[in-house]
């Protein structure tokens, strides 16, 4: 499913403007993920603490208000490939933001693994755009800010502790406000009436499957299995997944530079892993098996 999802956003960016795109999916994804919360544990009672609804809004604000608005944005103005490529770089940044706001060790291997991924991205950026005319620097700028925004939205979510999904769903509750209300003041909502219903269909799919219950169908996984890596290492093969149906989907050609700065962004990436997993060996992280999860 998330192999699918730039071959989705690019579609339906057709279709839909960034906004329209994030303030559709991300409706539907809350309805997602307060059903799955309703079924797996009946109405809920009213929060005990106050400040749980406030922690929401803060990660609500960054995913999905900033997050997706400004990686939409991105995908708008990139080929699909390209943006897919740098918006992998997550973990990268993740972990670059953890050293000082979870207090994480930085082992020489995991800093030199981050600049074999941000090498990547310069070959995509050398490379030139694979389906004709020149890439916009600023959009990648976007997709690189991306990275930073879910980064930031998931060390929130690894302080606020508690039920994943639960927190997720009232993280996209408290997004779609901050979405209405920029609709609201952006004259955008009196737009959304005549939109095609070509976008319509792509918004339930990326609200179900980029944004919703794929979330929770990765955290059924975890729990099943043995060790998060007997399961976490196929997220390595979704941004290959994903070139294949850039290809196939959105009839983009697939450059040799897309595929070299892939190959260097997820080396990195494995690299860092190796040098986490070595500078942890023998105690608990506060990031513990959150580290697994793939999205963004």
């Amino acid at each position: 499913f998330w192999s699918t999802a730039a071959s989705a956003f690019k579609i339906t960016l057709r279709w839909l403007s960034p906004y329209q795109l994030v303030l559709l999916s991300s409706a539907v994804s809350t309805l997602a993920l307060w059903t799955v919360v309703l079924i797996r544990g009946g109405v809920p009672s009213p929060e005990p603490h106050p400040d749980r609804w406030l922690k929401a809004a803060a990660r609500g604000a960054l995913n999905p208000f900033f997050y997706y608005l400004v990686l939409m944005e991105a995908y708008d103005r990139l080929p699909a490939q390209i943006a897919m490529v740098i918006n992998y770089l997550w973990p990268v940044m993740l972990m670059i933001l953890s050293a000082p706001l979870l207090k994480q060790v930085i082992t020489m291997r995991m800093a030199l693994a981050s600049i074999v991924s941000f090498c990547g991205v310069g070959v995509l950026a050398l490379g030139g755009s694979p389906v004709g005319g020149s890439l916009s620097l600023p959009a990648m700028g976007l997709a690189l800010l991306s990275t930073v925004i879910w980064s930031l939205f998931w060390i929130l979510n690894v302080r606020s502790g508690g039920d994943s999904v639960g927190n997720l769903a009232r993280s996209f509750a408290s997004g779609l406000l901050f979405l209405l209300l920029y609709g609201l003041v952006r004259g955008e909502l009196s737009l959304i009436p005549g939109i095609d219903v070509r976008g319509i269909f792509g918004t339930v799919y990326i609200g179900l499957f980029e944004m919703g219950i794929t979330f929770v169908v990765w955290l059924r996984a975890l729990q099943l299995a043995r060790t998060t890596s007997e399961v976490g290492n196929y997220i390595y093969l979704t941004p290959f997944l994903a070139l294949v149906f850039i290809g196939a989907a959105v009839g983009e050609t697939i450059g040799l530079t897309t595929v070299a700065g892939l190959v260097l962004v997820i080396t990195g990436i494995l690299l860092q892993q190796l040098g986490r997993r070595g500078a942890q060996r023998g105690r608990t992280t506060p990031l513990g098996d959150r580290w697994a999860t793939p999205l963004g």
